[in-house]
């Protein structure tokens, strides 16, 4: 450390500083995992003399902490596979009395988990039909400025939250748009290089619109569930998280905007978009073609002029749309969103008229996640049922704590988490548990808390390898892309305006919409 910072202040000093500051700060960002993975080695080291002390909570309380502390310091590390490690926690968990069998296996049935597995097979079919690929170009090429496409594209990506989910997903069928967009502006170096970070940062950001965006969201409605009795629906998800992901999700593209481009670059016209690549445009429209059984031809110039939809096209967007209109009046007829995807899969796969097969669409569902997700889910419970959870939280956060420093507490360390955990469902599966009794004691509901929490740990765009749709964007073969200082810069003003825009919606417009913090 002492290195680094020597280092640090004789490239400050040198000829040149300015331009030489970004890359010691992207050196020192890039030591900083390690020198967190050792405050958290201590730190937990130092809280289990604490639990296994006479001063310490009662023996199933203690097990379960310390189970949580070895799964929460086997996922910082990363080297691990973070189901095998939930999956141990789990056992060791059951052996020792303090979860019982039953609990563990009644989780694979929950109707999240079948949510999730419909939910996958109905973005593999309608991804197979190069669907979204197409809406999204169609719509880009409304752009006449640099301004207008980049909030355009941002408002298409928070659209495909609610066709597909998981950000990875996403990110790589949203690839081919970023392709085909940056050949058709491809002398235009700054504009591309903005466009590669513009896609993968609002596709992490405007994930928060929907329940089925991550499995992070999934992870926080069923330990709601499990500790407080009640989760969050499909419905109230989408109408707290949708203005916080467009908020969020726009105020980043104009951030880019400011910070990647010139004025005059941002007001020059779109002339004309080129639909010069194969890779993503061609593809999508073989696939529409052979899927309705014509071929789609596409003369050059704007992109967008398509002509019709094909069969399977048409078949997709019609599932899709009955989908998601049942999913948003379930308190109309009460049938639940799980039973809803379970039959939108069941007829997107449906032999001779659906888009793709079942056993292809099955090979597209993430199993490892959705063991994952049951894992952590019996260990939160765990923490909850055991006590351990009440007894950590009044530890750290004492009772005097007040609610707003509370909020901005779990806010902030939400938002840092992606430092220490990679993965967006991880880092939900160690705070909300800790969270939830956090918001009891502190006189706050827990729902909201928890809430806020999944949201802040959204951001998480500090390095290429904090997420996946960034590491994908950035081995995207386009000659200009982003880079690590461009990430860095990037996390600097976002991460404040990702916590201010978290805190003020949790003061403001969530208790207006029916979440109140209190």
């Amino acid at each position: 450390m002492q290195e680094l910072y020597k280092r640090m202040c004789l490239l400050l000093q040198a000829p040149g500083a300015a331009g030489r500051a970004t890359t010691a700060l992207s050196g020192l960002c890039k030591q900083l995992p390690a020198i967190v993975w050792a405050g958290v080695l201590l730190a937990v080291a130092a809280a289990l003399v604490i639990v296994w002390s006479g001063a310490g909570p009662p023996a199933p309380a203690a097990i379960a902490l310390t189970v949580f502390a070895g799964a929460t310091v086997a996922w910082v590390s990363g080297r691990g596979d973070t189901t095998f490690v939930g999956l141990i926690a789990v056992l060791m968990l059951v052996v020792a009395g303090v979860v019982a069998p039953a609990r563990l296996f009644a989780g694979l049935g929950n109707e999240t988990v079948w949510l999730l597995i419909a939910a996958f097979v109905l973005a593999a079919g309608i991804g197979a039909t190069g669907l979204p690929a197409r809406v999204a170009l169609a719509l880009c090429s409304r752009a006449r400025t640099v301004r207008q496409l980049f909030h355009l594209v941002a408002a298409v990506l928070v659209l495909t939250a609610f066709a597909l989910p998981a950000t990875a997903g996403r990110a790589a069928l949203v690839l081919p748009v970023f392709v085909a967009l940056a050949a058709s502006v491809q002398e235009r170096v700054t504009v591309v290089r903005a466009l590669s970070l513009l896609f993968p940062t609002v596709v992490l950001l405007s994930a928060m619109a929907t329940l089925t965006g991550a499995g992070a969201h999934l992870i926080t409605s069923q330990l709601l569930a499990g500790t407080t009795g009640g989760g969050i629906s499909y419905v109230r998800w989408l109408v707290l998280g949708l203005p916080f992901a467009l908020i969020c999700s726009h105020l980043a593209t104009e951030g880019l905007l400011r910070t990647m481009t010139d004025r005059e670059e941002r007001r020059a016209p779109l002339v004309r978009l080129r639909d010069d690549s194969s890779a993503a445009g061609d593809s999508s429209g073989e696939t529409a073609g052979e899927a309705g059984g014509e071929q789609q031809s596409r003369p050059p110039g704007r992109l967008g002029r398509w002509g019709r939809l094909g069969r399977d096209q048409a078949r997709a967007a019609a599932i899709l749309l009955v989908v998601m209109a049942l999913w948003c009046t379930e308190y109309l007829h009460g049938i639940p969103p799980a039973v809803t995807a379970l039959a939108g899969a069941v007829m997107i796969t449906a032999p001779k008229w659906g888009t793709i097969g079942m056993s292809a669409a099955l090979d597209a569902v993430p199993w490892s996640l959705l063991l994952f997700m049951v894992t952590t889910t019996v260990l939160g419970g765990a923490l909850a049922s055991s006590g351990a959870a009440d007894w950590l939280t009044s530890l750290f956060f004492p009772a005097a704590a007040g609610p707003g420093m509370v909020l901005v507490a779990v806010v902030v360390v939400s938002a840092a988490s992606h430092l220490m955990l990679q993965s967006r469902s991880a880092r939900s599966s160690v705070l909300v548990p800790l969270v939830i009794p956090l918001a009891s004691t502190a006189g706050l509901q827990p729902a909201a808390l928890a809430f806020a929490s999944t949201a802040a740990a959204g951001f998480c765009h500090t390095t290429i390898a904090s997420a996946k749709p960034l590491a994908l964007f950035a081995q995207s073969g386009v000659l200009s892309v982003f880079g690590e200082r461009d990430l860095l810069r990037l996390s600097a003003w976002l991460g404040p305006a990702t916590a201010a825009v978290t805190v003020g919606c949790a003061l403001t417009i969530w208790p207006w919409l029916g979440l109140p913090l209190r």
